[in-house]
């Protein structure tokens, strides 16, 4: 799905070849500042490369559409913005960005549950503590229903029972929809648990390629 030839960004990645595949879980690991929310940010066009290419589907990235682009490649960064109003209008916020229809209370309230957010609609999203904003903007981008879905440590304010709830949901709905998720985690135990594919990052390298060919779809 993603092809990445001779890539460089700044002097922070150098990936002279990286294969990301379609409806697989890839999970990025590696230390801080080793460049994993970089990929990220070049998978959704957030950012180009200083020098290569980056193919999605075998088309140049540098002539797709940007937005285009995103509302097939949806990315949830690891401190997610928060907008003025109910948990609501978060919710709806990406939906009404991309002009789409505004589905009903009861649909929304379904997205609340996988998120394991219990929470009115009507409720202010100021009032959330950080776990509960990252699992509403989770919800967001759930609600948009991408082809491609990029999470930047998606469970970092939650604790670890919380997080192996959410990532079991996340994983659980990407195989039944057939999607495709790159994720970043700190967790090692997650990665191991939950990928297809896990792909190590060091100093702005790929280190190792691994797949775990063992676990049961």
């Amino acid at each position: 799905m993603f092809k990445f030839i001779d890539v460089r960004y700044k002097g922070v990645l150098d990936l002279p070849t990286l294969y990301i595949e379609k409806e697989k879980i890839t999970t990025l690991v590696g230390a801080s500042g080793s460049g994993k929310t970089t990929i990220l940010k070049m998978l959704n066009k957030m950012i180009s490369p200083t020098q290569g290419r980056i193919l999605f589907n075998g088309v140049d990235l540098k002539e797709i559409n940007s937005v285009a682009h995103r509302r097939r490649v949806t990315m949830l960064s690891q401190s997610p913005a928060m907008f003025e109003g109910s948990i609501r209008d978060n919710l709806i916020a990406g939906l009404r960005f991309q002009q789409r229809e505004i589905p009903s209370d009861e649909v929304l309230y379904q997205v609340l549950e996988q998120v394991k957010l219990k929470k009115s609609l009507e409720s202010s999203a100021n009032t959330l503590s950080g776990g509960e904003k990252q699992r509403l903007a989770l919800g967001r981008v759930l609600i948009l229903n991408p082809d491609v879905y990029l999470l930047d440590e998606p469970s970092s304010a939650l604790d670890d029972e919380t997080e192996e709830i959410i990532i079991h949901m996340v994983t659980e709905h990407v195989r039944r929809e057939n999607k495709t998720l790159v994720m970043v985690t700190h967790s090692k135990a997650i990665a191991e648990k939950y990928s297809d594919t896990i792909i190590e990052i060091s100093e702005g390298r790929c280190s190792s390629r691994r797949c775990n060919n063992e676990r049961n779809h």
